[in-house]
């Protein structure tokens, strides 16, 4: 939701309209279910972008990354006639693929530059990406994958076509709308990258400034990085930000501080310590704002407490 006022400073660069009439079949009129324009759209974006490389992979099209994942289990599945079963290993954040002859699958959702720096164009075999973290349109459902061997690809797009007969027309048509508006706007005054950076370093700058005064919870460090698409040493600007807990007594850093009305994500979700926890900052200027002042409020009991104690 912090895309959202981008968007509406472009309604009407990214305004779709559609006849009852029109986009009737679950084809289109060359009898593809998917829309070439859109396909050589992504391959533009990630060419400019510089964090992909796409032009000698395949991409297939699905509602949102779980169907790619879904499917890609099933396309890189061994044959069914050969006696084989397949295992699926679904490693922590930290951990490289560790599994002999297997075939990784990379979920890049914010491999863009308004969350990380871009090093270098990934070249990965198998690819995710999705528009609700690109442009923040999380209701259209809308995914795609770059996978470099075609007889994969094959078998993914076949699945997603036994699934769901391809992808909702109406979603291709809108997200055709909306990375055109990207396109057209990149490295100008109207970058959304340039935008969403903007905002995500903001929240991040007000945060740490908060947080650097408790000795009670603190922030993951990350240093300044080389960014290609911006040419320069940005600031990190993460979706999400890990708070640690840093008292021995407070073992669950979730619940901690939901008892100051902050909901927050556990570590052991995401295979760490309960004395990790995960704070959304991509959710709309509101509920930052909000979050910012529960956020004060906690550092400020804290402070007041430690003043009463060393009197």
């Amino acid at each position: 939701m912090f895309l959202e006022p981008y968007w509406m400073q472009h309604a009407e660069a990214s305004a779709v309209v559609v006849s009852g009439w029109h986009r009737m079949s679950y084809r289109t009129t060359d009898g593809l279910f998917q829309s070439v324009e859109l396909e050589r759209c992504i391959r533009r974006l990630h060419a400019a972008v510089g964090n992909a490389v796409a032009d000698d992979k395949q991409i297939v099209f699905a509602t949102g990354s779980m169907q790619l994942i879904n499917a890609l289990v099933y396309a890189l599945s061994p044959d069914s006639n050969s006696g084989s079963t397949a295992s699926v290993v679904a490693t922590t954040p930290y951990y490289p693929p560790v599994v002999g002859g297997s075939s990784a699958i990379l979920d890049h959702a914010y491999f863009w530059p308004h969350f990380t720096h871009i090093p270098a164009p990934s070249n990965e075999d198998v690819m995710l990406f999705t528009t609700s973290k690109l442009s923040g349109h999380a209701s259209s459902r809308f995914g795609w994958a770059l996978i470099r061997d075609e007889k994969v690809a094959k078998r993914v797009n076949n699945y997603i076509l036994q699934n769901t007969m391809g992808t909702s027309r109406d979603t291709q048509l809108r997200m055709l709308s909306v990375f055109k508006a990207i396109l057209a706007n990149l490295h100008g005054k109207e970058d959304i990258f340039a935008f969403g950076h903007d905002v995500m370093t903001a929240k991040w700058r007000k945060l740490g400034a908060v947080v650097s005064r408790s000795r009670r919870i603190s922030l993951q460090n990350i240093p300044p990085q080389y960014c290609t698409y911006f040419d320069k040493i940005r600031e990190p600007s993460p979706a999400y930000a890990w708070v640690k807990c840093e008292r021995e007594e407070d073992s669950d850093c979730s619940d901690v501080l939901l008892k100051a009305k902050i909901i927050t994500r556990s570590g052991v979700w995401n295979d760490a310590s309960s004395r990790y926890t995960r704070i959304s900052l991509i959710k709309s200027q509101d509920d930052f704002d909000l979050l910012l002042e529960r956020i004060t409020e906690f550092v400020d009991a804290e402070l007041t407490a430690a003043g009463s104690n060393s009197m």
